[in-house]
């Protein structure tokens, strides 16, 4: 596997728009709201196709038609660009 390099929920935020830092970790945290459950399903469906692709899964509940969503990479302890991809593959699709 490619070396990855954090780059830190600071400098990721600079890049993302509606995400935020995690208050107790270097993590990137956003909530996504559908129309239904559905809609939100479907989206984890789409995102978990991309994550098994790229190799990088999301921290994540949903509950009816909210999906929470927390980025970090667990090797390196903090935010990569492997994170910023998937959150921007996430906006694009929501």
């Amino acid at each position: 596997m490619k070396q990855v390099q954090r780059v830190g929920a600071a400098s990721a935020l600079l890049l993302l728009e509606g995400w935020a830092a995690a208050k107790d970790r270097d993590a990137l945290q956003k909530s996504y709201v559908f129309k239904n459950f559905s809609e939100a399903f479907a989206f984890m469906t789409r995102v978990a196709l991309q994550a098994e692709k790229i190799d990088h899964h999301p921290e994540w509940t949903n509950i009816y038609n909210r999906v929470d969503v927390t980025l970090t990479t667990h090797d390196v302890k903090g935010v990569t660009e492997r994170d910023v991809a998937l959150a921007s593959f996430m906006d694009q699709l929501a």
